[in-house]
């Protein structure tokens, strides 16, 4: 295993104007995830784990402290170096799916592909050996209108790792979810991290799926704590 950290955040602060002042949202947060790592982030709503998600995945600037992808400073890249890190090396998962309704599974997922220069019949080959390993190989030409909630979400998982990210970063991905879905859903997340030696950073509120993963960190009072493997029924 690579001795460089995969994603790295050194001192990492975010303020925001409020008024005539500024809003304190985290202040001097460092974490490491290695390829291969499966990492929870738990807080309570409002605290900045979706901020932080956003810093780490080089969609906001923190406002001091640096953002390492693969060992190199990347908060203060130029827009298109930042953005072609993003396409190739991060893959994101949200609560919501987000999918394009006028699109099938297998179009959804050859999208990003498509848009990061491979030919089409090399992605849309790569897309159906994707979704097939997510348990979605009849439903390639369905339209998410067409799907289940966890089966969408199974499209959103492989749309975000179609070009083989290393990085994964996943907010609330099984938010909108009942819990025997939501497991099922996680299961199939941490197969494909797992198989694919990324490194994962999930924000989640569900205690039983934190458990699950190799530790967590607790956001709280706008610092990083790191809690180990959380117990059930622990606050998050």
């Amino acid at each position: 295993m690579s001795e460089t950290p995969a994603l790295q955040l050194k001192d990492v602060a975010r303020t925001y104007p409020q008024g005539a002042g500024t809003l304190e949202v985290f202040r001097g947060i460092s974490l490491s995830l290695m390829p291969g790592e499966l990492v929870a982030l738990v807080g309570p709503s409002g605290s900045g784990k979706s901020s932080l998600l956003h810093m780490a995945g080089l969609l906001e600037a923190p406002t001091s402290g640096e953002v390492f992808i693969e060992g190199v400073a990347a908060s203060g890249l130029p827009d298109l170096e930042r953005t072609r890190i993003r396409r190739d090396t991060i893959g994101f998962v949200y609560q919501a799916h987000h999918l394009l309704p006028e699109f099938s599974a297998l179009e959804n997922v050859v999208m990003p592909q498509r848009i990061a220069g491979k030919p089409r019949l090399a992605a849309e080959r790569d897309a159906a050996h994707i979704l097939k390993h997510l348990g979605l190989g009849e439903r390639l030409s369905h339209r998410p209108s067409q799907l289940s909630g966890g089966e969408q979400q199974r499209v959103a998982i492989a749309r975000a790792l179609a070009n083989r990210p290393r990085i994964l970063l996943a907010d609330e991905p099984t938010g909108n979810l009942d819990g025997r879905t939501a497991s099922g859903v996680f299961d199939s997340l941490i197969d494909l991290v797992r198989s694919e030696g990324l490194a994962a950073l999930v924000a989640t509120h569900n205690l039983e799926l934190a458990a699950r993963m190799d530790r967590s960190l607790m956001l709280h009072e706008g610092m990083l704590i790191d809690s180990g493997r959380p117990a059930l029924g622990q606050p998050a």
